[in-house]
């Protein structure tokens, strides 16, 4: 892109968003070819088997009972009291890990990124994550003058790099002096990998080894898909081996109502820390709302709000997760429906246990998807590899997708 008027400053714009522009053609095919010929599988959202979104009842219920004047005030920049109150069960739920817990709101998922680079890393740091990631994080971390720097995820036997992590850290901790990690688990966006208990342990061990020098390491746990990563009622069991950690390893979970509540135009979601030291809590309650404060803000009311309620109602609560339940159970069916297609197929992806993604390596990869448009499906292809939403398509078509992406990639590549 040329600037006329604005100014650079880092910024590498290509113009229409990728995802978007796809989502565009498949609702094109769907106008011209019926709903039931078209397979929209770019969407990070869950959409029922009719092709609508999925918005829970019981949250509904909530917000048409809420009086204006609860919802319309301003909300305070770090959060509603009732809803900071909450937090650490909505995140944790019966997993807090050990250490001074503190919450600061945020528009989403995206909000926690957003601060936790811009109040724990220094202007030209290198920021951390793996080599699969969700595209946003390279425009969060360029729009604050950092970088994005990565790791090959997964080793030769499809496992989770352990040594390609470490060594990545060892190499940027030589030239910085402290390093923001932002790591998505469970349920991976874009491959759907959660670690297994072990390889936890194992991550944990190496941020103390790589801290051991003194310098500093923000570990951001991305849990935005934590609700949806198969078994929610079990699925923050890894959490608590992030308590005790030593003081120069802060620990900050990115918490997300978009995913589990449904909430994603809402705009609900927090940023908690986990230290052992009060001092460093206390300052992430200042400095968080500062950046929020310079940035957008306050957050949405109205979601807030209505967390606190649910939390703070025991029978709606228990509503609201039976009813999630339902559609965990539904993720997991169309998961499950794939991975065994996949095999079938003889189709290679990368290793995946939950949350709304596969994703599939190929080479070619805008090729491959535009080979897929011939057949009415609609993946994104993310760079050396198809991303596809198995959280937007019917549990039919995560049967029928895989053959077909292992005939594109064939055709495409021989």
């Amino acid at each position: 892109m040329d600037y006329i008027f604005a100014e650079g400053n880092g910024r590498v714009i290509s113009g229409k968003d990728k995802i978007f522009g796809i989502s565009t053609l498949a609702k094109e095919a769907v106008a011209r070819d019926g709903k039931e010929n078209v397979t929209n599988a770019t969407i990070g959202a869950l959409i029922d088997d009719n092709g609508e979104l999925i918005v829970l009842s019981s949250m509904v219920e909530v917000l048409k009972n809420m009086k204006p004047a609860e919802f319309a005030e301003y909300a305070p920049i770090a959060g509603i009291p009732e809803y900071l109150e909450i937090l650490p069960r909505a995140a944790f739920g019966d997993y807090r890990p050990d250490g001074y817990i503190e919450a600061c709101a945020t528009p989403g998922g995206t909000g926690t990124i957003r601060n936790t680079i811009s109040c724990y890393s220094k202007y030209g740091d290198a920021v951390l994550t793996s080599n699969w990631f969700w595209s946003p994080y390279n425009i969060i971390a360029t729009e604050i003058g950092r970088r994005i720097e990565t790791y090959e995820m997964f080793d030769e036997n499809e496992h989770f790099n352990l040594k390609g992590f470490e060594e990545k850290i060892v190499e940027l901790l030589k030239k910085q002096d402290s390093l923001v990690i932002i790591f998505n688990a469970p349920a991976h966006n874009p491959t759907g990998y959660t670690p297994s208990d072990e390889e936890w342990d194992e991550i944990v061990a190496i941020l103390k080894r790589c801290g051991a020098g003194g310098k500093k390491i923000t570990m951001l746990l991305d849990i935005a898909y934590i609700d949806f990563s198969g078994d929610s009622s079990t699925a923050r069991s890894f959490l608590p081996k992030f308590g005790n950690m030593p003081d120069n390893i802060l620990v900050v979970a990115g918490f997300s109502a978009s995913k589990g509540f449904t909430f994603y135009g809402l705009r609900t979601g927090a940023m908690l820390c986990i230290t052992q030291n009060k001092a460093i809590a206390d300052e992430f309650k200042r400095v968080t709302s500062f950046a929020s404060r310079g940035s957008w803000s306050n957050c949405v009311r109205v979601g807030q709000l209505a967390l606190a309620k649910v939390f703070n109602d025991e029978a709606l609560l228990k509503k609201v997760f039976d009813e999630r339940k339902v559609y965990e159970d539904m993720l997991s069916a169309r998961c499950n429906a794939f991975r065994e297609s996949a095999a079938a197929a003889d189709l290679r992806t990368c290793p995946f246990k939950g949350g709304f993604f596969v994703t599939v390596p190929c080479e070619n990869d805008d090729a491959v998807n535009e080979e897929l448009f011939k057949d009415n499906i609609f993946g994104v292809a993310i760079g050396g590899g198809i991303r596809i939403a198995i959280s937007a398509i019917s549990e039919d078509k995560c049967r029928m997708v895989p053959g077909k992406i292992a005939a594109a990639i064939n055709k495409v590549n021989g």
